[in-house]
């Protein structure tokens, strides 16, 4: 069984998707992009600013599933210009405890939805 996680705090599906799935005790976020949930417009004035959104609205789903970031087992960032990475590692880092942060990978990308610098989806599990 499968249950669909939503929450108003993070952005609305843009496409055919959930924000989360929940399978069994494994949380399946979708790729996160730093739309304000409130307002609906892109954070991209600069990285930092655009991966705390990113950040925040993966907090939110997190909280919406009964989890938070401790849960979270793997990461995938998608960057559009790896000259980002070390902006990006940051503010993603200060989300984690760097001894229990989960598995990652890190990919550039030639484009992203909306033309974001950063997208991020994550797996976590109860």
């Amino acid at each position: 069984m499968k249950k669909i996680i939503f929450t108003e705090k993070a952005p609305a599906p843009i496409g055919p998707y959930n924000q989360a799935v929940l399978s069994g005790n494994t949380l399946y976020a979708s790729g996160q992009i730093a739309i304000n949930p409130t307002s609906g417009e892109l954070v991209t004035d600069n990285i930092n600013d655009e991966t705390k959104q990113v950040m925040e609205n993966i907090a939110a789903i997190l909280e919406a599933a009964d989890m938070s970031f401790e849960n979270v087992v793997k990461a995938t960032i998608f960057i559009m210009d790896m000259n980002n990475f070390a902006a990006i590692n940051t503010v993603y880092g200060s989300y984690f405890d760097e001894k229990t942060a989960p598995a990652r990978e890190t990919v550039q990308v030639a484009c992203l939805p909306k033309n974001v610098n950063v997208e991020i989806s994550i797996i976590a599990v109860q």
